[in-house]
């Protein structure tokens, strides 16, 4: 099946599957520049830069080697070096960012990522009311908000056209069954009525009134037959995350693909998390640590994200988003905690970038 390309602001996405943003550095320079390289719209995440080529980056480290307060964990150097890194790869074609809006210091990131060259951003974990104001000395950047309901894209427009004058670019409708944080408390990520394909079609339908504004399909999303399926209920585009984990070029270590493909389906659960939304991953030691109180102690030193309250929240789960995602970029099985979407436990084999686009394009035989 050929897909029409995806229009997205000035740019176009000549296969309209986007690479879902993964933090702390799953998805950085080589997984965003290949996917955007094989004709998709790569995604940087801005989450835990710091951390980039092991703190190279950071002006501030702690004597664990982590990032001092938001200004270090989200580096402006590296995040830079990584658009710098990623652009060796894809040239000028499209890439995008990642940054979530429940962030601390939100506002600079954005003007990081569009100076560092970013050509389209891609928000969520929120409801991104400043996001125009962010890109308003940057207007080629186009700018993409991440939702759950058709009623919080109206919320968006309205808001969006009064105070500034401007729609989004796109929108990205996600289900929960996406990696990471959800859009939706616990207990309504498993009612039939908040599940992707009841919700997208709604959202379709409250874009169509804004000026047609294009709709991604996201959360759950994993073969060319689901691709199709989101397209005949009037996605233009897809977002996938997890099913990038399982590419030679995604930016995890082996260790974080090897446990995703080791879970089973019972495995990946949905946690509490100190942004204040249910968070999905691997069940992993991190949590039984949890359970039995022995949890590495948190200190805040990165002052991550502003639901947390200074390490209030993560005191309260029992664990720092912030330390515990830098553990499993680097590695670190004991105390790593590996976000992975519901179908995680499908991925079992490691394969490149181009040999996935293709699958996705064509079949998993075609």
């Amino acid at each position: 099946m050929a897909f029409a390309p995806l229009k997205i602001g000035k740019y176009t996405i000549d296969t309209p599957i986007i690479q879902g943003g993964m933090g702390v550095g799953i998805s950085w320079d080589q997984l965003a520049g290949s996917v955007s390289s094989e004709g998709g719209l790569g995604v940087i995440s801005a989450v835990g830069t710091g951390i980039y080529e092991n703190c190279a980056y950071a002006d501030k480290l702690a004597g664990d080697n982590r990032p001092v307060e938001a200004e270090n964990f989200y580096s402006a150097k590296a995040l830079s070096v990584i658009f710098e890194n990623a652009r060796k790869i894809c040239g000028d074609k499209p890439l995008g960012c990642n940054i979530l809006y429940a962030m601390n210091d939100y506002k600079r990131v954005v003007e990081d990522a569009c100076r560092a060259g970013a050509n389209i951003i891609i928000t969520g974990a929120g409801l991104p009311l400043t996001m125009p104001e962010c890109v308003k000395d940057f207007p080629d950047v186009a700018i993409v908000p991440i939702v759950s309901t058709a009623k919080a894209l109206k919320i968006l427009c309205k808001r969006w056209e009064k105070s500034h004058g401007r729609l989004p670019d796109a929108v990205i409708v996600e289900g929960p069954l996406s990696g990471g944080h959800q859009g939706f408390k616990y207990e309504e990520c498993f009612l039939p009525e908040n599940q992707l394909e009841v919700i997208l079609p709604p959202v379709v339908e409250e874009a169509k009134l804004w000026g047609d504004i294009p709709v991604i399909a996201a959360g759950g999303v994993w073969d060319n037959e689901d691709i199709k399926k989101m397209f005949d209920l009037g996605a233009r585009g897809v977002q996938l995350g997890t099913r990038f984990i399982g590419t030679v070029e995604c930016d995890a270590s082996d260790v974080f693909k090897q446990t995703i493909i080791n879970a089973t389906k019972d495995d990946i659960q949905l946690f509490k998390s100190p942004v204040g939304y249910p968070a999905r991953g691997v069940k992993t030691n991190l949590h039984k640590m949890i359970e039995e109180g022995t949890a590495p102690k948190v200190a805040c030193i990165s002052n991550c994200v502003a639901p947390c309250h200074r390490g209030v929240e993560a005191k309260a789960v029992g664990y720092c988003i912030a330390d515990r995602l830098s553990d499993a970029y680097y590695g670190d099985l004991n105390k790593g905690l590996f976000f992975t979407g519901s179908n995680g436990y499908k991925l079992t084999e490691i394969i490149t970038v181009k040999e996935l686009m293709h699958k996705l394009k064509f079949g998993e035989n075609g």
